[in-house]
């Protein structure tokens, strides 16, 4: 069994976000860059697949050199290969275009993708990548196992979860609960070393223009400043709340 996983780069969670002058584009200078949690779920359940079921693991990423440390790490932690679409990612369908141009050459039993990134939160590219490869998507995956030629997955619904299953292959849009964050793979020294080992292939892109385009970024406006009120004083709080907030 193939696996592909899809991995996207992003913003540690703690870094501080700012902005180019001109407010179109993310500064970059001194931030640090993590896999993206909801494709690790992905990660770690694809090298489960590869300890039960003899997979072959291959990750892969749209964008530039900078990214090539996350793809190493990917191969600490267990992934066979490693490959980089060279081109920075422009939007969701530009890079499930990218994807899929890779799919085409290279044929995957099981495709994993996070159900979104933790940094545009779009939630695009694995239900594009799935439609444009004609291939069964389920996302907001919590439960994966593969028996023959079947995948028989859980996904989260409002209210419960969900049991289905698809033959292979199929694109899975993976999250918190597909693993436990207590079962993520820390790369150890031997993963480390074994990873230089390991190929990181280098593919070029295909020439395709952006369907969107970005006009501006801007932050939130600041917080005001808070009231507050003694857990005794239910009618200074509704008077606030009606006089001055208008909520009520």
């Amino acid at each position: 069994m193939k696996i592909l996983v899809c991995i996207s780069c992003v913003p540690d969670t703690t870094t501080k976000i700012n902005f180019t002058a001109d407010q179109k584009a993310f500064e970059t200078q001194g931030v640090q860059y993590i896999i993206n949690p909801n494709d690790e779920f992905g990660l770690t359940r694809a090298i489960r697949l590869q300890q039960s079921h003899g997979a072959h693991v291959t990750v892969v990423t749209v964008g530039d050199v900078s990214c090539e440390p996350i793809l190493r790490k990917c191969l600490a932690i267990g992934a066979d290969a490693a490959l980089r679409i060279d081109t920075q990612p422009q939007d969701g369908y530009f890079v499930a275009k990218q994807l899929e141009a890779l799919c085409q050459k290279q044929s995957f039993d099981l495709i994993l993708t996070g159900r979104e990134s933790i940094d545009y939160n779009g939630g695009m590219v694995g239900g594009m990548l799935a439609t444009l490869l004609n291939l069964p998507f389920v996302t907001h995956c919590v439960g994966l196992e593969i028996n023959g030629d079947e995948a028989f997955m859980q996904r989260e619904i409002d209210g419960g979860k969900e049991h289905t299953k698809a033959n292979l292959p199929v694109v899975v849009g993976a999250q918190k609960g597909l693993v436990e964050e207590k079962d993520l793979i820390i790369p150890n020294m031997r993963g480390i070393m074994q990873a230089r080992q390991k190929p990181l292939t280098v593919e070029a892109p295909v020439a395709l223009d952006s369907r969107s385009q970005i006009e501006h970024y801007e932050k939130p406006e600041a917080r005001g400043p808070v009231t507050l009120f003694d857990p005794s004083d239910v009618d200074g709080l509704l008077n606030a709340l009606q006089n001055q907030a208008k909520v009520l």
